[in-house]
């Protein structure tokens, strides 16, 4: 198994060995970055492929200043967020100027599969699921999130208030489900 420097030299090189180990290296990893911001299998796999070409062609400018799969993961919600912004004047977006965000009681994730999840987040209207995925798990703030997609910053609290809500009666919903379906086995 070649390295993570022996990876970038072949790929810079254009080694095509080099880059399929790097693709099968990492194309897991990748695919749920970019099923958090698709709507669908497909519009997931084709920013990982879109991804992937962008990854290649400079990946001669990376600097090793971060883990190369930190770097990738950036250029996939980069490719990822600009296959969705072409959608986001489409979108039916609050704008307020205050939002009051409480604090719901928690629900427990584990025991919910990884693709449920993505399934979850992948339902949610456009605009919530590219809020809630750069607020909740990529941390960025809600102003970086407003310069990002052209939006204000209270529609980027709304759209990640409204993402939570959403998840959480989804959550709740399959919850209940679930109990309902230990108790009739």
């Amino acid at each position: 198994m070649l390295s993570e420097i022996e990876l970038i030299k072949g790929c810079v090189k254009e080694d095509r060995a080099a880059q399929k180990a790097l693709y099968e290296r990492y194309c897991r990893k990748m695919m749920v970055v970019c099923q958090r911001y698709a709507k669908s299998t497909q519009e997931a796999e084709d920013a990982l492929q879109e991804g992937f070409v962008k990854v290649f062609a400079s990946i001669k400018s990376f600097r090793q200043d971060s883990r190369l799969d930190t770097w990738m993961t950036r250029i996939m919600i980069n490719t990822a967020l600009n296959q969705q912004r072409q959608k986001l004047y489409l979108l039916p977006m609050v704008d307020v100027t205050e939002i009051e965000m409480t604090e719901d009681s928690e629900i427990s994730l584990a025991s919910f599969h990884l693709s449920e999840l993505i399934a979850m987040i992948q339902s949610l209207p456009d605009g919530c699921r590219l809020v809630f995925n750069l607020f909740a798990i990529e941390g960025y703030n809600h102003k970086e999130i407003a310069e990002m997609l052209g939006i204000s910053e209270g529609t980027s609290k709304s759209q990640y208030s409204r993402a939570k809500s959403l998840l959480k009666v989804k959550l709740n919903l399959h919850s209940v489900y679930e109990k309902y379906r230990e108790t009739k086995v």
